[in-house]
């Protein structure tokens, strides 16, 4: 619940001016171009093929677009690790805003969820099941709205952020190879960016099954 109530003051800082783009599309072409010669057979036999990112990320676009996530200022790295909890004043503060800038409000939202699973020791049997996750984006859209939500609003940002999650996924694998690719990261990082990629084309069919509440 504080985490919750924290994310959702965080996306209500506003900019002095027209609202910027979302970072998201730009950052992932940016990665895309940087492994464009630098992914091959001898980095991972499991690494999906440009050619194969390339066509995913073009469908996450078109389908992704079409959502209606408002554009928000967004921390963009929501670990567990940059939730700081402070039981004698009862709340929670973020740190490490290295990644932070303006985005779609379920990346950012579903970013953090796809974290539950942890990174040493991933497991995606902690990522928060519907009932839990209901729970935490009522106690969000209330903080933002300072009022009572509907249902309805809570199912319709249900479905945006476990669509925009999988963005996460294929986004953090893309980041990884590129870093491993020009920093010569231990290999370990190759195989998180499996883990993530291979999360990604499991949970797709049914986030893609996923349909706005009417």
């Amino acid at each position: 619940r504080l985490i919750a109530l924290e994310m959702a003051k965080i996306h209500t800082i506003h900019t002095n001016g027209s609202l910027p783009k979302p970072t998201l599309w730009h950052k992932m072409h940016t990665y895309f171009t940087l492994v464009k010669n630098e992914i091959s057979p001898s980095l991972s036999a499991d690494v999906p093929t440009l050619e194969v990112l390339e066509r995913e990320l073009a469908w996450l676009k078109e389908h992704l677009s079409q959502l209606g996530s408002p554009v928000v200022f967004c921390h963009n790295d929501l670990l567990c690790k940059n939730i700081i909890y402070d039981s004698t004043k009862g709340h929670v503060r973020f740190i490490d805003y290295e990644y932070a800038g303006y985005n779609y409000q379920a990346f950012d939202i579903g970013n953090h969820f796809n974290e539950f699973a942890g990174v040493n020791e991933v497991d995606y049997c902690l990522y928060p099941g519907r009932e839990t996750q209901l729970q935490w984006l009522r106690y969000y859209l209330q903080a933002q709205k300072g009022m009572a939500v509907t249902s309805s609003e809570v199912q319709r940002l249900y479905v945006q952020v476990n669509k925009f999650a999988l963005f996460s996924h294929l986004g953090s694998s893309s980041w990884l190879v590129s870093l491993n690719a020009f920093l010569l990261l231990k290999f370990q990082s190759v195989q998180y960016a499996v883990i993530r990629f291979n999360q990604y084309f499991k949970v797709k069919p049914q986030v893609s099954a996923l349909e706005m509440p009417k």
